[in-house]
């Protein structure tokens, strides 16, 4: 594992903890800023996508795993309208700080693992189900940044409700005409 899964997981952790502990504002930037960040970290850091077998899959797994973590922070955090100047906060806490910070530091332990306590054992199970490097490292990328993703639209989710009032499933249905 090279350095950019490191680099990654910290740049999230400290971007989201920075961004989300506390009572903060739910701005325009706010839900733009992890896109930014997502479009500068993919190209910089997975350099080769599995297309397909076994790395794909792990790929996908990864990316998977990361959209349901970021739904699971997002469970926990609160989003409400102030009633003072109406404008959008979110509300987080110890709970959301623990699930971020456990999530990245179990992948930065694995990483770290992988080179110090079992790189063997993973390098026979990488060669067994023909997994490269490559496809482990951007799965590890890929889980961070969809974790981030999930998360930030999922707030922009319960901004629109916050704003709106109501959750948005599906048109309208038609009224139906009687039978005569």
């Amino acid at each position: 594992m090279d350095a950019s899964v490191w680099i990654v997981n910290i740049a999230v952790l400290a971007s989201v903890l920075g961004t989300d502990l506390g009572r903060r504002k739910v701005g325009t930037m706010r839900l733009l800023r992890p896109a930014i960040v997502a479009a500068v970290i993919v190209p910089l850091y997975v350099k080769h996508p599995a297309t397909s077998g076994n790395g794909l899959l792990l790929e996908l797994v990864g990316a998977a795993l990361g959209l349901l973590l970021g739904l699971a922070a997002a469970a926990l955090l609160k989003v409400r309208r102030d009633a003072g100047d109406g404008l959008i906060y979110t509300h987080s806490g110890y709970a959301y700080a623990a699930l971020w910070t456990a999530v990245i530091g179990a992948r930065l332990l694995f990483v770290y693992g992988s080179n110090h306590w079992f790189s063997d054992q993973l390098g026979r199970w990488m060669f067994q189900h023909q997994i490269g490097v490559n496809a482990l490292t951007d799965a590890l990328v890929v889980m961070a940044i969809a974790m981030l993703l999930g998360r930030t639209g999922t707030l922009a989710a319960k901004r629109h409700v916050a704003v709106t009032g109501h959750v948005v499933t599906e048109p309208a249905a038609r009224p139906t005409q009687a039978a005569h």
